[in-house]
């Protein structure tokens, strides 16, 4: 028997008609023989009016503890009213909130943004299993997390996302689907270009990626919890039905974790080339890359400055490369110089919580610094950083770089 996660956008939940359409699509699941267990958002825009509303009536701020506490009023009425409407088409359910005894997501006591105590949560989940061997279906509210003293907490923006992920993965689900306002992942922004393209599927690495940098399609912490055998999608309320196609997220792959830190196992050669106001100079970087791509040259990185480049290949292509882009150097005006540097390991750090981690890039160099390690070249995204190092230093560097994460 399969047992199904499915989080409900606030959009999806906007009204009556709405809801009792998400409840007759989970009741038509039920039906058919599945496990079911709903989470659902607040109804669209709610938690902002509540606390609008708040601090219009008060007169003065709300402390984070009485903010958590009406925030979380919105998901309390949607969990009510579609448990209700559930019972309505007449298959059993009961809401499961922060007030109740099943509740199973516990966190520390940061009232807005909590961090979520994995271990007591997967033994609270267990109150949740029994529900759902009961042929019960629980209907329980996103965003929402209990402290230490009972207290109401909140996991942040996008929480729901979180809430579901993380309850398939301590219910060992089969799916995890997120029903939402749009048909999926988009190749960009259908209200920028019209003829984007809807994605079959999308890595969890992607996606991943794709949130942490704005896309408003999930929360980039929810994958953290997205285990590689549980299956996941996103799919449009309108149709109202969980079967539906939309794009279906991928992986993590066997051995494949969100946070990682990797040595690359072969020596990196790095290519210098300099000149006057190299970056002024319009087209400059694609002829670099594409000399280098019309010889199979694999391009680690670059990184630019003002009067530099420097590139990234491997070292079995650099003597290649450095004759290719010294022709370039021989052609283009702006152009004056270009060196190969000595061997380098390329460590890699990857992590989602590196946008959100002040001083992140002094934790993972700092270790280095101490164990008299230099950093050659240093680059980095909002989910990722890249180093190089002397190559003997290498194997040391990624074991230090590694305990950043422990």
């Amino acid at each position: 028997m399969d047992l199904i996660v499915v989080k409900f956008g606030g959009t999806s939940v906007g009204d009556g008609s709405r809801i009792k359409k998400a409840a007759q699509s989970v009741v038509n699941e039920y039906m058919k023989g599945s496990q079911v267990v709903v989470v659902v958002s607040a109804v669209n825009k709610t938690t902002d009016e509540l606390i609008g509303l708040s601090n219009e009536a008060i007169g003065v701020g709300l402390t984070d503890k009485q903010k958590a506490e009406i925030m979380a009023m919105g998901e309390l009425t949607s969990a009510r009213l579609f448990s209700a409407t559930i019972e309505s088409l007449g298959v059993k359910s009961e809401f499961i909130d922060p007030y109740n005894e099943l509740w199973p997501i516990i966190t520390d006591s940061n009232s807005l943004e909590a961090k979520i105590e994995l271990n007591t949560t997967h033994k609270k989940v267990e109150g949740i299993k029994h529900l759902i061997n009961q042929g019960v279906i629980p209907v329980i509210c996103g965003f929402l997390g209990k402290g230490p003293s009972g207290e109401i907490t909140t996991l942040g923006r996008g929480g729901s996302d979180i809430t579901a992920f993380l309850l398939g993965h301590c219910l060992d689900a089969n799916e995890v689907v997120i029903v939402t306002d749009v048909d999926g992942v988009m190749s960009t922004d259908p209200n920028k270009i019209e003829d984007a393209k809807l994605l079959d599927t999308i890595s969890v690495e992607e996606l991943r990626d794709l949130a942490t940098h704005g896309a408003q399609v999930l929360h980039p912490h929810a994958l953290k919890y997205k285990d590689p055998l549980i299956s996941a999608k996103i799919i449009n309320f309108s149709h109202g039905d969980i079967n539906s196609k939309g794009t279906r997220i991928v992986g993590p792959f066997e051995g494949e974790m969100l946070k990682c830190v990797t040595l690359y196992k072969n020596p990196i050669s790095l290519i210098a080339i300099v000149g006057e106001a190299m970056l002024k100079k319009v087209g400059l970087m694609a002829s670099l890359t594409t000399s280098l791509a019309e010889e199979d040259i694999n391009i680690f990185g670059i990184s630019a400055g003002q009067n530099s480049i420097t590139v990234f290949v491997d070292k079995t292509d650099s003597n290649k490369a450095y004759h290719l882009l010294h022709q370039l150097v021989v052609d283009i005006d702006v152009l004056s110089s270009l060196s190969l540097g000595r061997d380098t390991a390329m460590i890699t750090f990857v992590s989602p919580d590196i946008i959100e981690t002040p001083g992140i890039i002094s934790d993972i160099t700092e270790p280095l610094r101490k164990n008299n390690i230099n950093i050659l070249e240093i680059t980095s995204s909002q989910t990722a950083v890249v180093l190089f190092v002397d190559w003997e230093d290498g194997e040391k560097a990624h074991e230090l770089i590694s305990e950043v994460l422990e």
